[in-house]
């Protein structure tokens, strides 16, 4: 069936409906990462948008069950140049195209992606649908218009506290959606696990005695996160506070910083970002369209540790007085490289030899 993306700003691109072939709407984003299409609709941070995949064929491994990083699709719907139709890999159960089919996700392929991630980098991301090609471009920007901003946080996380067995270090992550290769890394680690969710106070963290706190990724604004930054300035001092993606943004935010929103976002595994402590750069896995603002970090005891590459936007900090740090890219990677998985064991040390 045929069908068209139609942007908010009007421009159409045609292509081919797959999946679930019916209206789907959200944020256009691009990612770069030549692979990793499983991981990345699973990922509950991509909740509420629509996934334009920027290298031109998906699918060519096939699916899996324990590859995603979450129990379903979070993405509202997915663009792609062309999807493979003989996936091979020795964990394939079956094509990403049909599999898509199965779980009623919208997609359109053999749509011009060079073309519309053009647009996204000149003009921003935007929002945007998918309909078959009999739809109108007006009616589908008035379809369009109605589609009203959510928090998606209270979907992709945790209803309630949970704990995963471990004998070693005593961490709490508080879940704003965080993907299942952080539970996994920390795990591997030994840690004993107690997962919050996104609304936890700083009592209910403190009554379990955790040796640290960590943040998770998720989706959306920062700013939304009001209990949560409420939170973690309570916890300030009283545990030793990390944070990752999402979790950087709400610490900086609790010690006085801004964030703002980035014109297209980082998505993709192949950013360059520079420890600045050591001039090491390493190639990293990123999916976030908000960043630390660097010059609100001056009124603060925040300093930059990480930066990135191609726009010295603020990839890491730490607190000068206070046994709290964050990086903004994904050091589980998952999809992406594994260059910084170190970072977990840096983590688990860091909250195990703190002193508050």
């Amino acid at each position: 069936m045929n069908g068209k993306l139609v942007l908010a700003n009007g421009q159409e691109f045609p292509g081919k409906l797959s999946g679930a072939c019916k209206p789907a709407m959200g944020e256009v984003v691009f990612t770069t990462g030549m692979t990793g299409y499983w991981e990345t609709i699973t990922d509950p941070s991509y909740a509420g948008q629509m996934v334009t995949m920027t290298y031109p064929i998906q699918g060519n491994y096939g699916v899996n069950e324990i590859s995603g990083e979450s129990g379903q699709v979070w993405a509202k719907g997915l663009i792609v140049r062309e999807f493979c139709q003989y996936p091979s890999h020795y964990l394939s159960q079956g094509s990403f195209e049909d599999f898509l089919r199965t779980h009623q996700v919208t997609a359109i392929s053999e749509l011009d992606t060079r073309a519309l991630v053009r647009v996204l980098r000149n003009h921003g991301v935007m929002n945007g649908i998918i309909v078959d090609d009999t739809v109108s471009k007006e009616d589908a920007l008035y379809m369009l218009s109605h589609l009203e901003a959510k928090d998606y946080v209270p979907e992709v996380a945790c209803k309630v506290a949970h704990e995963i067995a471990g004998n070693g270090t005593h961490v709490a992550v508080m879940d704003f959606g965080a993907k299942n290769n952080i539970l996994r890394m920390l795990k591997g680690l030994g840690c004993r696990i107690t997962v919050f969710p996104p609304h936890a106070t700083a009592e209910e963290i403190l009554a379990i005695q955790p040796d640290g706190l960590l943040l998770s990724n998720g989706p959306g604004a920062p700013e939304f996160r009001v209990e949560a930054i409420e939170t973690v300035r309570q916890l300030a001092g009283k545990l030793p506070i990390a944070g990752i993606c999402l979790g950087h943004q709400i610490i900086a935010l609790a010690m006085g910083a801004k964030t703002y929103k980035l014109s297209f976002g980082h998505r993709g595994g192949n950013h360059p970002v520079k420890e600045l402590a050591t001039n090491r750069v390493r190639m990293t896995s990123q999916n976030h369209g908000y960043a630390v603002d660097l010059r609100s970090m001056e009124d603060t005891e925040l300093e930059v540790t990480h930066v990135q590459i191609n726009d010295h936007t603020v990839e890491g900090l730490k607190h000068k007085r206070l046994p709290m740090k964050s990086l903004q890219y994904h050091p589980e990677g998952s999809p992406g490289p594994q260059d910084s998985a170190f970072y977990f064991e840096d983590f688990v040390r860091f909250f195990r030899e703190s002193k508050v």
